[in-house]
């Protein structure tokens, strides 16, 4: 798959925004790059949505120690699963216009479940168009489709698929068995590189099972199949046999946790929206967070609550 020219050019907006600079060396290896990861802007129509991607695209077009691209996991709009085509036309349309207008940077997007048109509409009619299903997204996304890689410096980004149709009714968090191919293909011929899994729903995280902010009545802490992977523990035995996956990054929960297991570490990394453009979610305001990659596979978070 060739990879795409995502740079968009607009004017700089804003003042510059310093952040703690990690230094020239980290655990031992020189700083590679910087990265801004954005999820669940949830944008539509509006002046609040509007306003606050706006708001954020400023925030990271000026800060210091710059920022190399962007990384956006998805649920980009605020709905396309159960929306009409002018409605999602319209949100689409917003996306765009801020992200021209505001942003200068690189952006790499992955697809979120919002993202998907029609799964959960009545009308039968939009199943037999083209852009059913995931096609609008990559499409507007102009990515190379559902997943595919970019390299950068001495690392590989591996930017995932993880929304399944659930045939008895909403999606499931899973690589189906043509992407698993892929992905450990791809897997095969890092050459050494360090690796950062893309998703948008988390491969591992605590918070998918404090989204409900309950324990079930026998007291269980339920872990819902939409909101992490299903196949963790198969993707963990992969990621065993594998010594260059370091990292995993998404969002979806719109919360923030981190999860180091078996050396990798895991960061959900919260919601530009935060609680869908009426404040914070729980205890997590609006937010992207900004991450430090090192040539020796290490990795700095800082969150932004822009």
């Amino acid at each position: 798959m060739k990879r795409r020219d995502f740079l968009t050019a607009a004017p700089l907006l804003g003042g510059a925004l310093t952040l703690a600079s990690t230094g020239e060396v980290f655990a031992g290896g020189k700083k590679s790059f910087r990265v801004a990861h954005m999820s669940d802007i949830h944008v539509k129509p509006g002046e609040i949505p509007e306003r606050g991607m706006a708001r954020a695209l400023q925030t990271i077009q000026a800060l210091k120690p710059k920022v190399d691209f962007i990384m956006n996991t998805g649920d980009s709009i605020m709905d396309a699963l159960e929306a009409d085509k002018p409605s999602v036309t319209s949100q689409w349309k917003a996306f765009h216009h801020i992200l021209q207008s505001e942003n200068t940077l690189p952006v790499y997007h992955a697809i979120g479940n919002h993202d998907i048109w029609g799964w959960f509409n009545k009308n039968d009619q939009d199943k037999q168009d083209q852009a059913y299903g995931k096609q609008w997204a990559v499409d507007e996304l102009k990515i190379p489709a559902r997943y595919y890689s970019i390299e950068k410096d001495s690392w590989v980004f591996l930017i995932l698929d993880s929304t399944q149709l659930n045939p008895n009714g909403g999606y499931v968090a899973y690589i189906d068995d043509e992407q698993l191919t892929w992905l450990q293909d791809k897997l095969n011929a890092v050459n050494g590189k360090n690796v950062c899994l893309v998703s948008h729903i988390p491969i591992l995280s605590i918070c998918a099972g404090l989204f409900f902010n309950k324990t079930e009545a026998n007291g269980d802490l339920l872990i819902k199949r939409n909101l992490m992977h299903t196949d963790f523990l198969k993707l963990k035995e992969i990621f065993k046999r594998n010594g260059n996956i370091k990292v995993c990054i998404s969002g979806h929960i719109h919360m923030q946790d981190e999860v180091n297991y078996l050396g990798v570490k895991y960061y959900c990394n919260g919601a530009v929206c935060g609680n869908w453009w009426k404040g914070s979610f729980f205890e997590f305001a609006p937010a992207f967070a900004v991450m430090d990659f090192f040539d020796d596979g290490s990795v700095v978070r800082s969150i932004i609550n822009y």
